[in-house]
């Protein structure tokens, strides 16, 4: 494994959000990166929030290795209610993470939620200048976002900005050779039952960090770029068990050496209560896909 890559640090801007995307894009190329895909959204069925899982599972006791095998009669290669994750209780939180991330405000330019390439369900291809596609493990990402002041009703309407590293461990638009790429970024609006769906590919591992999926929540489509109007930012942790089968798959080769460095409970994000409310429940396997849900209280 001598011409593998070297290991990847964390970038420096990699939390920076989706203000300082829309900035960093707008600084590079003219607005023409920001026209071509047009809003996709795609409605789930029904789940119930909150509680627990369709087995009956408390969350309280969910470890890093749990849930890797899609419940009985679930599609393992998409996304299903069923494996939405809820976070124990109504009235716990998702854990806010990381101090960089800031909310969007629209200052550094026109509204690109309005006519942008960003708003789209599949984020595994660069959109506007660039159609390049990473190549990875297919994985769909259900996030059920459930209003705390409202008895965690579904939070429909609400906006998420999603992100995440290639299977390098690497980000675009920061990376070297990436600047103009901006795939595995996007947005979506929250369907009637809270829901949004992304999909993607299984992100690296990168050293220093327990794989990872990075959101942002917004009160809404129109205030996604609004200063002020984010409600939470977060993490998805993604299991030990699925980060096994994957990093061992062909093209994973980085990822497979750095992932044993960095453990649940040793994260710089994680670490502090082992990811027991940001662990996704996931069902799934290589040659099909993955799917991961979790429950976003906020």
């Amino acid at each position: 494994m001598d011409n593998l890559p070297q290991p990847h640090e964390p970038h420096p801007n990699h939390d920076r959000g989706l203000e300082f995307d829309l900035s960093t894009l707008l600084s590079r190329r003219s607005l023409g990166i920001f026209l071509g895909a047009g809003t996709a959204a795609a409605a789930l069925a029904a789940c119930t929030p909150g509680g627990s899982t369709a087995g009956g599972t408390s969350t309280a006791t969910a470890t890093a290795t749990s849930t890797t095998t899609a419940p009985a009669g679930t599609a393992t290669a998409t996304a299903s209610p069923t494996l939405t994750r809820a976070i124990a209780e109504c009235g716990v939180e998702i854990p806010a993470e990381t101090a960089g991330p800031y909310p969007g405000d629209g200052s550094n330019g026109p509204n690109v939620l309005e006519a942008s390439g960003v708003v789209r369900q599949d984020i595994s291809s660069s959109f506007g200048t660039s159609t390049t596609k990473v190549d990875g493990v297919p994985l769909t990402v259900t996030m059920t976002l459930l209003d705390n002041s409202n008895g965690c009703v579904p939070l429909a309407g609400a906006a998420v900005y999603a992100w995440h590293c290639d299977r390098d461990g690497k980000y675009s638009m920061y990376d070297s050779g990436l600047e103009n790429e901006n795939y595995l970024r996007g947005v979506q609006e929250a369907d009637a039952n809270g829901q949004v769906t992304f999909k993607t590919i299984f992100p690296g591992a990168y050293r220093g960090r327990w794989p990872h999926i990075h959101f942002e929540v917004f009160e809404s489509m129109s205030n996604a770029t609004a200063a002020g109007q984010v409600l939470a930012v977060s993490q998805i942790a993604l299991t030990d068990a699925a980060c096994r089968e994957v990093y061992a798959s062909a093209g994973y080769e980085t990822s497979a050496s750095n992932f044993p460095s960095t453990t649940l409970q040793s994260d710089m994000v994680f670490g502090d209560d082992g990811g027991i409310h940001q662990l996704a429940t996931m069902g799934g396997s290589v040659s099909a896909g993955y799917a991961a849900g979790l429950n976003v209280t906020v």
